[in-house]
């Protein structure tokens, strides 16, 4: 388990394999992330699983892979969770250790594990589409459940073992765990589509999706291009204010060593695989991006050092 057991994807997979009568390895530096550590653990003690929270995880161990050869032929599976973990990433983990599955789990604390997607070498990649038993997508308004193969957006919801509530916060309960239809549902907030065959496609968390002239952008979406920029060490999307559209897409970017991209480097790279409305009108650079101990952005420091370079004070 690479995450820190304060985070629920190594609780879910630590414990999981205690009950099971596995072991759990962790590394020798919990403190940071050590590649040449993880790596050599992994060697050195035959393990058969991997798990990762993401890209911030993936970018740093796809590093390590290149600096120096491990013999991994005991790893069968490297699992990731609680954050995104991008197709181009998934992809170079196959190329690299060719007989690995890449697995990308999805749940939430108010849910436990939702669903699930593997990723195999010589098969096409891709990222954010779930095999989901039990859970559902709720229309936007929470008014009922949507119908398979519908173009509407909703939220991914779950019914069945429910948590009571959020202590001493009944207005977060209440969002969260909404009445619908005489169900109770968990809502942990991300927008989904849902498809003919029952799979969800997650497009990203409401709370940090943008609304830039009455259109909405998934953070996420643009992130993961971003990320796929040779100059590009990390990235995350926020929005700012703009006077014509209310928000616009604002890029924070942490670049790879003695590299500095422009604004426009990363607009002509990333405008042959997103919409116009979604490029990023601004971008920061930064010596170092935020992140939370377990990996996940840090959208509240992102959005004050983009505020800061654009001169606006915080609403």
């Amino acid at each position: 388990a690479v995450p820190p057991l304060m985070h629920g994807a190594a609780q879910w997979v630590a414990f999981g394999a205690i009950h099971k009568g596995g072991a759990v390895v962790l590394p020798a530096s919990p403190d940071r992330l050590d590649p040449e550590d993880i790596w050599g653990t992994a060697e050195r003690e035959g393990v058969n699983m991997l798990t990762i929270v993401g890209d911030a995880f993936a970018r740093p161990l796809l590093d390590g892979l290149e600096r120096r050869h491990y013999d991994l032929s005991r790893l069968f599976i490297i699992g990731s969770g609680g954050a995104i973990l991008s197709p181009h990433y998934k992809q170079a983990f196959l190329e690299r250790i060719p007989h690995v599955t890449v697995v990308d789990g999805f749940g939430a604390s108010e849910t436990g594990a939702q669903g699930s997607h593997a990723s195999r070498g010589g098969e096409a990649v891709s990222t954010g589409t779930f095999s989901m038993a039990g859970a559902v997508v709720l229309q936007e308004d929470l008014s009922g459940i949507l119908e398979p193969g519908t173009d509407a957006v909703g939220w991914v919801a779950r019914t069945g073992h429910v948590p009571l509530g959020y202590y001493k916060d009944a207005a977060k309960t209440a969002r969260t765990f909404p009445v619908v239809g005489g169900v109770r549902y968990a809502v942990p907030g991300d927008h989904a589509r849902l498809l003919a065959d029952g799979s969800i496609v997650v497009l990203g968390r409401g709370s940090v999706s943008i609304n830039t002239g009455g259109e909405k952008v998934y953070a996420e979406e643009v992130e993961q291009v971003l990320r796929r920029h040779p100059a590009v060490y990390d990235a995350v999307v926020v929005g700012t204010p703009d006077e014509r559209f209310g928000e616009q897409v604002t890029a924070v970017v942490e670049p790879r060593p003695g590299d500095r991209p422009t604004r426009e480097d990363l607009v002509v790279f990333a405008e042959r695989h997103l919409a116009r409305y979604k490029l990023p009108k601004t971008v920061v650079l930064v010596e170092h991006l935020e992140r939370s101990p377990s990996g996940k952005p840090d959208y509240r420091w992102a959005r004050t050092q983009a505020l800061a370079a654009r001169g606006i004070t915080p609403g």
